[in-house]
């Protein structure tokens, strides 16, 4: 409704005046747009976005807001945002528009690139395949997002990754083949005492049980707690 009514105010203003050019800019999400995970949400009650024919009758309308450069209509586009603020934005071609209105109001546009400083790259697999397979040398300078689907979560994973993708941001482990236990919190830790409970934190972690050595470890950590409590 505010859009629709400003719009109103806007072909009115230019009709008074015989204005037969006109160039709106608006921040909005306008059906039709494909969005990333780095826009916030700007709805207003139970409405997300606009429709597109609210812009009807105006020569040009540059949009702002979604962050991948797109095309709504002919007369009607998004520039994107000059930088990538997620890795959902991994796959946008950023750039600008270069827009001329012609005297009869009809419009042509040319996209302008935009240099890219350092590409994004999302990589998924085993740690070993991707230290060692030539497939990835071509992501090394990128900025990194990595998900490692080892069935064990492996030791050091990033300091290792670092050594060949020193621009990684993002680590994540999701092994293959394993289910979340949908348990809850207290199921999970009832009847247990605190060495099987940080056991049991362990091997969630790492999808491994604990070592012996690693029991060991746990084992003094807690003597020594109880030691000091008492």
């Amino acid at each position: 409704a505010v859009l629709g009514e400003a719009a109103a105010r806007i072909r009115a203003d230019a009709a008074s005046r015989g204005v037969r050019r006109t160039v709106v800019t608006a921040h909005a999400w306008v059906a039709g747009g494909g969005a990333s995970d780095s826009e916030r949400d700007i709805s207003v009650g139970g409405v997300g976005y606009v429709p597109a024919s609210l812009f009807d009758g105006f020569s040009y309308v540059a949009l702002g807001h979604l962050h991948g450069q797109q095309t709504i209509a002919e007369h009607m586009r998004y520039s994107g945002s000059p930088l990538p603020y997620s890795f959902s934005e991994a796959h946008h071609k950023k750039g600008s528009w270069l827009v001329e209105v012609g005297v009869d109001g009809k419009t042509r546009a040319e996209r302008v690139p935009a240099p890219v400083y350092r590409k994004l790259t999302v990589l998924r697999g085993h740690l070993e395949d991707l230290l060692t397979a030539s497939s990835y040398a071509q992501h090394e300078d990128d900025f990194a997002a990595i998900t490692l689907t080892d069935t064990a979560r492996p030791e050091a994973a990033m300091d290792r990754l670092r050594k060949r993708f020193p621009h990684i941001l993002t680590l994540e482990f999701k092994p293959e083949g394993v289910t979340g236990d949908t348990r809850s919190y207290g199921e999970r830790v009832k009847g247990r005492d605190d060495l099987a409970i940080a056991a049991e934190f362990v091997k969630h972690v790492r999808n491994a049980p604990a070592s012996e050595t690693e029991h060991g470890l746990l084992t003094a950590a807690f003597e020594s707690v109880r030691e000091g409590a008492c």
